[in-house]
């Protein structure tokens, strides 16, 4: 059961994830900036996300791939083929990892899911929906201008800043406070289920506190 009210279906079960002839595929692509001085940081929740999501399931250990800008690694749900990517381009590039691959892949935006910090969402609150504007946040408008819109959204809250007059830019990438980082887990444990219940077909518009 997730940490709020609604039904979802159990991914988790003792039947085995592989099947043959996966009819289709799911790219979920994390963003933040790769390197040691961002680890942890606000800016780099959608590559924890994936990693918790990458460990809570039998997939493939991270490999890097030159080629696509990114770390990639891959698994099974159900029927559903997953890839998880995380570039290592730095977010305000991350269109470009992106585009290489859906080019790659040959996947259309619908099969295509973005997760990502969100400092207009309040912390312990997740966002879901298919489409929109950046809202200020550099990595989506990097993705907008290469893909267009059209792919799926986890947007997890990081806001609001606790300074008001601090720079958006210095909130971002500074690592989340003790109160708030022994609450990690449990959004990162809703945001793998939302990942799941997106391989039984679109996640619905919604809103959700999970604190």
């Amino acid at each position: 059961m997730g940490l709020f009210d609604r039904q979802k279906t159990n991914f988790h079960t003792s039947a085995p994830l592989y099947t043959v002839g996966s009819s289709k595929t799911l790219l979920v692509i994390g963003l933040g900036n790769i390197g040691a001085d961002y680890h942890r940081t606000r800016h780099n929740i959608g590559f924890a996300a994936l990693d918790r999501y990458k460990e809570s399931h039998d997939f493939s250990d991270w490999i890097e791939k030159k080629d696509l800008q990114c770390y990639q690694s891959t698994g099974q749900v159900g029927d559903t083929r997953m890839i998880l990517a995380k570039r290592t381009t730095f977010m305000n590039n991350s269109g470009d990892a992106a585009q290489k691959l859906q080019r790659f892949y040959k996947l259309p935006n619908e099969e295509i899911l973005v997760v990502y910090d969100d400092l207009d969402v309040a912390f312990g609150t997740l966002r879901t929906r298919g489409t929109g504007g950046a809202a200020g946040h550099n990595g989506i408008k990097s993705l907008l201008s290469h893909l267009k819109d059209g792919f799926g959204r986890i947007r997890i809250g990081i806001g609001p800043k606790t300074h008001s007059k601090m720079d958006s830019a210095d909130f971002v990438l500074q690592k989340f406070p003790e109160e708030q980082e022994k609450d990690i887990p449990k959004i990162l444990r809703e945001v793998s289920s939302l990942i799941d219940e997106r391989t039984a077909g679109p996640l619905q518009e919604t809103t959700m506190k999970v604190l």
